[in-house]
């Protein structure tokens, strides 16, 4: 798993590592039951603090998507499958959010924005 990292992002450093989990989660790099790293090694690797990496990994298990065992590991879990495509309707979302804020910002309209969207669609 490759997490990059941004000091100039306005992204807080538990939040950048937390959303490249989840999106390695959602599109299958992880999958169930897989081992992320310890948090000292994770925080080693990524030149961060323990503390980062504990909040990140507290956060996914509240949110479902692992599970810690004191003393084996943290290990991915997709056992809620809602939330994890409530997740997926969220990324889209997002992206969307920037795509239709780019357009009115190029003063595209909405049809066009439509047409294109469906093309590109069709295209896959």
């Amino acid at each position: 798993m490759k997490i990059l990292i941004s000091n100039t992002s306005e992204s807080p450093l538990y939040q950048q590592i937390k959303d490249q989990i989840i999106d390695a989660i959602l599109k299958g790099e992880l999958a169930e039951g897989d081992t992320l790293p310890s948090i000292r090694a994770f925080a080693n690797d990524l030149k961060v603090s323990v503390l980062t990496i504990r909040r990140v990994y507290d956060d996914l298990e509240k949110e479902g998507f692992v599970n810690s065992q004191i003393g084996i590991g943290t290990f991915v879990s997709t056992s809620n499958i809602e939330l994890l495509r409530d997740s997926k309707r969220r990324l889209v979302e997002q992206k969307m959010q920037d795509m239709i804020q780019m357009a009115k910002s190029l003063g595209i309209s909405r049809q066009e924005l439509n047409e294109m969207m469906n093309i590109l669609f069709e295209e896959e």
